[in-house]
């Protein structure tokens, strides 16, 4: 079997079967009420993309003073849970398997947006502006966190996965990634703590395992994955350690039974992605950089990271232009063009639910383009 077919054969996490290894990775569209409540636009979005092997739905927040930005999703109150409830129906009603992301923004929020200060590791605020409902505005300096917010928020991240479950996902995905709070713990530039969360990378990433260990308590572990994304310096992050950080990080955690542990911007010839494939001892989720949305580049990044022992290869903004992502890559069929001008903040259908399937476009119009990664034409 060449790792290019192995995309589409079957595949299992812990707790879950999966029909493919083709995973539609967690992308913010801000198109949830102003509340967090998902929308039923949003159920037509999931639906479109049931092909998937599994999606992981947008980061919703925990509590109320983790939000990001204006029109994401929470999973915090009663009506956030009725409202993904209708996303979870209409998926499985496609047949497909979600799990939901739990993102607390940290220092990435704003007053306007929340009515809160914003909350992190230390009083050190976003070195650049961010987008509120008043349109874009200097960051605050964010509150440092004391022992007993750190606790609550490790209740939050519980109870919100809890939530999820009632609202019908199959598991949850704790963020940890792309500068958001958990990623600020880990990083030395955002963390200057110096009680036992703080310091050290064996103290940077207790916050982190405290969230998940406890998340695995109460749902249990096989319905719980974990997202890093190792050396990102979104959001004005600088790890510092990031070799040593990620492989204690799976250490720590690899005896748990976890779902997966998900590697953001995966790049297979790194020393920290062969110290975290070495460490972990589970199925490994591996979300590629693309050189561009296409076929071929797909392709190719999704056989170099099977190869180097991924198991599952998730895919953003390929899933986004193209809900028939899987019928395309496995016919070797073009994608469709990315919208960037849809990408976030302006709601609506439009870059959203209606870019078209094959069956959707002219008949024929893309039979010649119908090529295999190495050039053959596909039967």
């Amino acid at each position: 079997m060449t790792h290019s077919t192995a995309l589409f054969e079957p595949a299992r996490l812990p707790a879950l079967a999966l029909p493919n290894r083709l995973v539609m990775a967690p992308l913010t569209r801000n198109r949830a009420e102003a509340d967090g409540t998902p929308t039923p636009l949003m159920a037509e979005y999931y639906a479109q993309r049931a092909s998937a092997g599994l999606i992981i739905a947008e980061a919703s927040t925990p509590n109320a003073v983790g939000q990001t930005y204006p029109n994401i999703t929470a999973v915090h109150t009663p009506a956030h849970v009725a409202g993904w409830r209708q996303v979870t129906d209409a998926v499985r009603d496609a047949g497909g398997r979600m799990f939901l992301q739990l993102q607390h923004g940290g220092r990435v929020g704003h007053p306007a947006t929340s009515g809160l200060t914003p909350v992190a590791p230390s009083p050190v605020p976003l070195p650049e502006t961010i987008f509120t409902p008043e349109g874009h505005r200097p960051a605050v300096v964010p509150r440092e966190m004391t022992a007993e917010d750190i606790r609550t928020t490790v209740a939050d991240f519980v109870k919100a996965a809890r939530n999820a479950r009632d609202a019908g996902f199959e598991g949850v995905e704790v963020h940890s990634a792309n500068g958001h709070l958990l990623h600020q713990f880990l990083a030395r530039n955002t963390n200057l703590r110096t009680d036992g969360y703080g310091g050290s990378p064996a103290a940077r990433i207790r916050f982190t395992s405290e969230v998940t260990e406890a998340v695995a308590d109460g749902i249990g572990a096989d319905r719980v994955g974990l997202r890093v994304s190792p050396g990102n310096t979104v959001n004005g992050i600088a790890e510092g350690e990031t070799d040593e950080l990620y492989p204690a990080l799976a250490e720590r955690l690899g005896g748990l039974g976890l779902s997966y542990l998900h590697l953001g911007y995966a790049d297979p010839q790194t020393t920290v992605f062969r110290k975290v494939r070495a460490a972990w001892p589970g199925v490994i989720v591996a979300n590629p950089v693309l050189a561009e949305v296409s076929t071929q580049s797909v392709h190719r990044a999704s056989q170099a990271l099977l190869a180097a022992g991924a198991d599952l290869i998730a895919l953003g903004r390929p899933f986004l232009a193209n809900p028939d992502l899987v019928t395309r890559l496995r016919l070797g069929a073009p994608l469709n063009e990315l919208r960037d001008r849809y990408f976030m903040y302006v709601g609506g259908a439009a870059g959203y639910t209606d870019y078209p399937a094959l069956d959707d476009q002219p008949a024929g119009a893309s039979s010649d383009s119908i090529v295999a990664l190495d050039g053959g034409r596909v039967a």
